[in-house]
């Protein structure tokens, strides 16, 4: 199979700190693959505590003494539109980039382009329309609430939709008025390198954006612990959000954090079954099955659980597995081997613990890259390793149920709670099991299609607080309390007794 490669690739990635790219002070790099090749295309710097204490340096000043936290809401609105504006019109290149980067397929990534500039576009709306509260006791007092952005943001973003989710961050803290500082996965640094120019080009003042390249161990665990820096604002592993926790707790800092998850797909059988299908397909096995709501786990009623899971295995076995470049292609490469090697490990326990009905090992005719064929487990137990751990690629475990009891004991049944997807045509079990499912969102007869204004989080071991709408606005700014007197003020008079 040719292997394609972009045009003008860069012939290193830098940082970008206070409106230069610039290398590691120490001149430290780490070696960036295509998971096609396997092979290193790219050096990057590798950022260390002394490149992060340069960024927040460059970060904090622009929040002390430049115009970007002072600008009215309209005016960093147009900006953060151009922003959007400037996604658009690099939608083609920015998902080659991404496709060569992290093997997405390319339709896949050129919907997370789209994705990337609504973001910016929605917060650039919501900071106009944005109001806040007033209250009154009529001739007493008045009490209003006045939003500050809070400094530094630092953002530590994944691998699996990195520009995407890079945007998810970056439009809510910079429509505030904060300063950020940019940290992005070590196995996805391409993409991200476009924002310098992006930004640069919209009029976004010198250091209000900065990114450091590096590992999590290094670059990452710095902006963490750095005391200048008040938010982290991270999505990844639940390992590595506890980390941070950890890391962050002496400072007290504001952590967002949006987490691993094992969320369950629950049909019933009085369900659409085509509609089912076709979602539940499509919800573990788009972008690779590397994706925070993939629906890993299906819980399906007895009555079809045979039939289902027949028609399940047929579609699997099916999915067009090849370049990511391909437009054809429905699942491509899995972003690095490391990662490959970890999802080939959990479709050998499987083998083990259940019973495998499509997949379960590498595609034939793709001998080289990290090409994993959609993989089917059944009559999955609950305490096997498949059913409760997160593997973050295209395998599915699929468990038979008999009741709603059952079906809700074993949707809460792991340590994650992220998301939910219920399948019943049946209107009052919809509404109580949606709301007895621990899930910090539930999709109810769709798929995972989410509203900007709605809150995006999990619970347990899924996450750490909420963004998304004014769940964002309020995680990056102060919201001081302002009280003043209406009439005389009256307080005890301390001090006066003779």
């Amino acid at each position: 199979m040719s292997h394609y490669i972009p045009e003008n690739l860069p012939s290193k990635i830098q940082h970008f700190i206070d409106g230069q790219f610039v290398d590691s002070i120490g001149g430290e790099t780490f070696d960036v693959l295509d998971p096609v090749s396997n092979e290193s295309y790219v050096q990057a710097a590798a950022g260390q505590k002394a490149d992060i204490d340069l960024a927040v340096a460059a970060a904090q000043r622009a929040f002390k003494t430049g115009p970007w936290p002072r600008m009215l809401p309209r005016q960093r609105s147009r900006v953060l539109h151009k922003i959007a504006d400037l996604i658009e019109a690099r939608d083609q290149r920015l998902a080659e980039l991404e496709t060569f980067d992290t093997g997405l397929p390319i339709t896949q990534a050129l919907g997370q382009a789209n994705r990337a500039a609504e973001n910016f576009r929605f917060f650039a709306d919501l900071i106009v329309a944005q109001r806040d509260d007033t209250y009154k006791v009529p001739g007493r007092q008045v009490n209003y609430v006045n939003r500050k952005p809070i400094g530094v943001a630092g953002l530590i973003t994944p691998w699996n939709t990195p520009f995407m989710l890079e945007s998810w961050k970056l439009a809510p803290a910079l429509a505030t008025g904060n300063t950020v500082v940019l940290k992005p996965a070590e196995f996805t640094p391409l993409s991200a390198s476009l924002w310098a120019e992006i930004f640069r080009e919209a009029g976004v003042p010198d250091g209000v954006f900065n990114l450091v390249n590096g590992l999590g161990e290094e670059a990452g665990d710095a902006l963490v612990k750095h005391p200048d820096v008040p938010l982290i604002s991270f999505t990844g592993e639940s390992r590595t959000g506890q980390i941070i926790f950890g890391n962050a707790a002496p400072f007290l800092k504001g952590l967002s954090m949006e987490l691993g998850g094992k969320s369950p797909a629950v049909v019933f059988a009085d369900a659409d079954i085509d509609a089912a299908l076709d979602a539940t397909v499509f919800g573990v096995f788009s972008l690779n099955g590397e994706r925070c709501t993939a629906g890993s786990r299906i819980l399906v009623e007895r009555p079809i659980y045979d039939d289902f899971v027949a028609r399940y295995a047929e579609r699997a076995k099916n999915i067009v597995v090849g370049d990511p470049h391909d437009p054809k292609t429905e699942v491509g490469a899995l972003v690095h081997p490391e990662h490959y090697d970890k999802v080939m490990s959990y479709v050998e326990i499987g083998k083990t613990e259940a019973r495998l009905v499509a997949g379960g090992g590498r595609p034939e005719g793709l001998e080289t890259g990290n090409y994993v064929s959609p993989t089917v487990f059944a009559d999955v137990a609950p305490d096997a390793r498949i059913f409760q751990e997160e593997i973050f690629g295209p395998v599915v475990a699929i468990t038979p149920f008999d009741t709603d009891e059952e079906a809700l004991e074993l949707a809460n049944n792991t340590r994650y709670g992220l998301a939910a997807y219920i399948w019943t045509n049946n209107l009052k079990r919809a509404h109580n099991f949606s709301q007895s499912v621990e899930a910090g969102m539930v999709w109810l007869n769709s798929n995972n299609v989410r509203d900007l204004r709605t809150p995006f989080g999990g619970v347990k071991a899924s996450g750490l607080g909420h963004e998304g709408g004014y769940r964002s606005i309020d995680f990056y700014t102060d919201q001081q309390a302002v009280h003043i007197t209406l009439n005389e003020a009256h307080s005890p008079r301390f001090g006066t007794a003779k």
